[in-house]
C-alpha cells in the first residue's frame, strides 16, 4: 500500500519559466557550420554574436576539425561526449594534437592561436565565452 500511495504522489510539474528555462535536446535546433561541413552547433545560453556571456554546443562529426585560428576572448570548453582533439600553432597538424575524453576541460586564451576537432568517433563539446565569438582564421606557414 505504501508503494502505491507513492506512486499516486510523484508527478511531473513544470517549472515556473520566470525563474528558468529548459529546452531537451530533441527540441535543440542543430545549425551547420558554413566553414567546416561536419560541424554543428546549438546555442544553449545568450547570443555568441553579441557582448556578454554565452554557451554553445558543438557536434563534431569524426574527421571534422577546424583550422587555425583564435578568438578575442577566453573561452572555456568542457567534453560532453567522444574524444575532442585540440592543437595549437598555425600550422594545422592533426597528429600534434591532445586528445581530452568526455569530462575533460580545456581553456582556450584570447588571441592565442589553436584547432581543434573529432578524429575517429564523433565528439560533442559545450563553450563557455564572452561575445562576441569571433573566429580569426592563420594562415598556415
Amino acid at each position: 500500500m505504501l508503494a502505491a500511495l507513492f506512486v499516486l504522489t510523484v508527478r511531473a510539474a513544470e517549472p515556473d519559466p520566470a525563474v528558468l528555462r529548459y529546452t531537451l535536446p530533441a527540441d535543440y535546433k542543430w545549425v551547420d557550420s558554413k566553414e567546416y561541413p561536419g560541424l554543428k552547433s546549438v546555442v544553449l545560453y545568450g547570443d555568441p554574436s553579441k557582448p556578454g556571456p554565452y554557451a554553445v554546443l558543438n557536434r563534431f562529426a569524426a574527421g571534422t576539425f577546424s583550422r587555425p585560428h583564435f578568438h578575442p576572448n577566453d573561452r572555456v570548453i568542457v567534453v560532453v561526449s567522444g574524444t575532442w582533439w585540440m592543437g595549437t600553432g598555425d600550422k594545422f597538424d592533426t597528429s600534434a594534437t591532445k586528445p581530452m575524453p568526455p569530462g575533460s576541460s580545456a581553456v582556450h586564451y584570447g588571441g592565442k592561436v589553436h584547432f581543434d576537432g573529432a578524429k575517429g568517433e564523433d565528439c560533442e563539446v559545450i563553450i563557455f565565452g564572452i561575445g562576441p565569438a569571433t573566429a580569426t582564421r592563420v594562415g598556415e606557414r
